[in-house]
């Protein structure tokens, strides 16, 4: 049972939440290893897997070389980055419209490079180390092929010339052709657990959740450039408007990380809550779990899951601490941003929902449950709008849904343990990974 902790509303936040002074600086203690090894990380995220999959829907359980193909007539990163320059938050002019990060998600904006490509929903079925591709039109799996070992999420790269599956625990990348959905041959990573994009197209960042780091890596071939030292548990993040700075989760910390981008520095860590220890401690009042990690619309809030604490946490952006903390259910895990630029799609993977927030007026909206009960995780959303995918973590099924009232539409079997679910294309000018957040 997932204990409950103390709602924070109004603005009004208890300490400790800030570790660090407020002028920048390296936190005390990030990057260090010596207290939990790689390999320590590799078990308890395998444990945490192995008995989830065992129990069942509790929701705190389990995380979150040649170049790969590419498209001919793609515009490189750094000449595309021009046309696709990170909006700046800031004071708005008069008579100026508000500013909203995901405008140019909306349907009919996608991309022309991605445009003619035929949509799939692309399943990383986590325990059966294979991906299932799910035809939206007709909810039907049209293939199945293996990849590495451990697939969490398949991720659009930042010109959406390529797919690229995490295989975690088999230290590689599988590219997948978004044009034909075919794979190719897989690149060697370390400890991809998942993967994201600068703003500007220059590097790929792979969340090396059992190394404690980020790697800053070419984009293209995925050659190592930069390791940058993180704490325990790094998994998900979202960027700034104007991609100056991260905010990023680190789940086995039960804290969040703010990251200068410019200079691949720990600017401040965010403790949430007491860290989980996994998978035989229990949860109760004070635990954090953070997970999926989003900026709100109009750039000033970053929205952070929390498993252990069943909600999300808003942290202001400017102020760079917890104001806020909504209950939405037990086991807080995936985002998913809805086509208006204004809904957010909350699972909680722990009691089979999602929550709907209003990002304008920060408030939920509705709450949907899946019949029978469900195990929803990570998706993407259709590029219509219409409907929303999730994977059925605990339930070897993926559930699509309907944006407008939640209504389930189908429930297709998959493989096991089938986690960030992808559907691409998307609207969008670039992508910043995960499973398909686009700006």
């Amino acid at each position: 049972m997932l204990a409950r902790v103390r709602e924070i509303t109004g603005g009004r936040v208890a300490p400790p939440f800030l570790v660090g002074a407020p002028a920048p600086l390296r936190v005390d203690g990030v990057g260090t290893v010596t207290d939990r090894s790689a390999a320590a990380v590799l078990t308890r995220r395998r444990a945490l897997t192995a008995f989830a999959a065992f129990a069942g829907g509790s929701g705190l359980l389990g995380a979150c070389t040649p170049a790969a193909p590419q498209r001919g007539a793609a515009t490189s990163p750094a000449k595309a980055a021009t046309a696709a320059e990170p909006a700046t938050p800031g004071r708005r002019q008069a008579g100026q419209a508000p500013l909203n990060v995901y405008s140019q998600t909306a349907p009919g904006k996608l991309n022309p490079r991605w445009a003619r490509d035929t949509v799939r929903v692309y399943v990383p079925n986590s325990l059966d180390s294979t991906v299932t591709e799910i035809d939206p039109r007709t909810y039907r799996v049209t293939s199945t092929f293996a990849v590495g070992t451990g697939p969490n999420h398949v991720t659009p790269s930042w010109d959406g010339s390529v797919l690229w599956v995490n295989n975690t625990d088999g230290n590689s990348l599988t590219p997948i052709d978004p044009r034909t959905g075919e794979p190719a041959r897989p690149v060697p990573v370390a400890d991809p657990y998942n993967l994201y994009f600068t703003p500007d197209g220059q590097h790929a960042l792979v969340m090396a959740e059992a190394l404690n780091r980020i790697d800053f890596r070419d984009p293209r071939t995925m050659r190592l450039r930069y390791s940058m030292d993180v704490p325990a548990g790094v998994n998900h993040m979202d960027f700034t408007a104007d991609g100056h700075h991260a905010l990023a989760s680190c789940e086995f910390s039960g804290a969040v990380i703010w990251i200068d981008m410019r200079t691949r520095t720990v600017l401040r860590k965010l403790v949430l809550g007491m860290a989980m220890g996994a998978p035989a401690t229990p949860s109760g009042p004070g635990y954090s779990m953070p997970q999926d990690v989003r900026l709100s619309a109009d750039g000033q809030i970053f929205y952070v899951a929390d498993m252990a604490a069943g909600g999300i946490w808003l942290i202001s952006m400017r102020q760079v601490r917890p104001v806020r903390f909504i209950r939405t259910g037990a086991g807080t895990h995936g985002f998913e941003v809805g086509r208006d630029g204004r809904h957010l799609y909350i699972s909680n993977r722990g009691e089979g929902s999602i929550s709907v927030l209003d990002m304008a007026a920060n408030k939920l909206v509705a709450k949907w449950w899946i019949p029978g009960g469900g195990s929803p995780d990570m998706g993407g959303i259709s590029p219509d709008g219409t409907v929303m995918w999730w994977g059925g973590r605990y339930h070897g099924v993926v559930y699509a849904m309907s944006t407008a009232n939640g209504r389930l539409l189908a429930k297709i079997p998959v493989g096991s343990g089938p986690h960030g679910v992808c559907v691409f294309p998307q609207p969008g000018r670039y992508s910043l990974g995960h499973t398909g957040n686009f700006r």
